[in-house]
């Protein structure tokens, strides 16, 4: 049995590629107008600004905005760490977000099969939050965190158990939800049951090794749990 659900983000309710391809390019032309030095930041993030591609191993993926700003810092001489921290959360909070699947309607009816639904995202809250609210969701999350919200950051468990923690559930009954190698190997050492999808940059066959099941995107989640003994 299944009693909560906890998700990922970025890859995971919104479209990967749709979601952040224009606004990486958007934003590392804002860092610098010059196009050679916009392509060396663009390449110190892994995003091709020529093809709009992310690199597998691209820190946009599945790290963290100081991770994206560490990766950034050595091009951006007289900028800090947390300068660029400020700038990428300012911008990623406007990101605008393309649904994997109609939100609303999935994440209502896991409510209604009595589902505790959670949100554990490496980006941080503030911005994940605007996205949900710009999406009409957040009321449909009884956990929402990011990786600045006292947790830790994924692929360490601390979110995942923070919400197994609020809700009383315990991890063995929760889902977690993601298209990351981070995302599942924090719902494992969680103790939770790991889905896969593959609404982000990783493939099957990346994800395959660390996940119970691998679905197409979450609008497969109802079916999957209507198949559960």
């Amino acid at each position: 049995m299944i009693d909560g659900v906890i998700f990922d983000k970025d890859g995971t309710l919104f479209d990967f590629r749709r979601s952040w391809g224009g606004w990486a390019r958007a934003f590392v032309q804002s860092l610098s107008p010059d196009p050679v030095q916009a392509a060396i930041l663009g390449h110190a993030i892994g995003f091709d600004l020529s093809t709009g591609d992310f690199a597998p191993t691209s820190p946009v993926i599945a790290d963290t905005a100081a991770g994206i700003a560490a990766a950034l810092a050595p091009h951006l001489p007289g900028q800090s760490v947390p300068q660029i921290i400020g700038r990428i959360n300012a911008a990623a909070a406007l990101a605008p977000m393309a649904e994997a699947v109609p939100l609303a309607p999935l994440l209502s009816d896991l409510r209604a099969r009595g589902l505790r639904i959670g949100l554990a995202t490496n980006d941080t809250e503030a911005p994940a939050r605007a996205h949900l609210a710009a999406h009409g969701i957040t009321e449909l999350f009884d956990f929402i965190a990011g990786y600045d919200s006292g947790h830790g950051a994924k692929p360490g468990p601390g979110m995942c158990l923070a919400f197994a923690h609020q809700t009383g559930l315990s991890p063995a009954r929760i889902a977690m939800v993601g298209d990351s190698a981070h995302d599942l190997h924090a719902g494992r050492a969680a103790g939770m049951v790991c889905i896969a999808v593959l609404t982000g940059i990783a493939t099957e066959a990346d994800l395959r090794p660390h996940a119970d099941v691998v679905l197409a995107d979450i609008g497969a989640l109802p079916a999957w749990l209507s198949s559960l003994p």
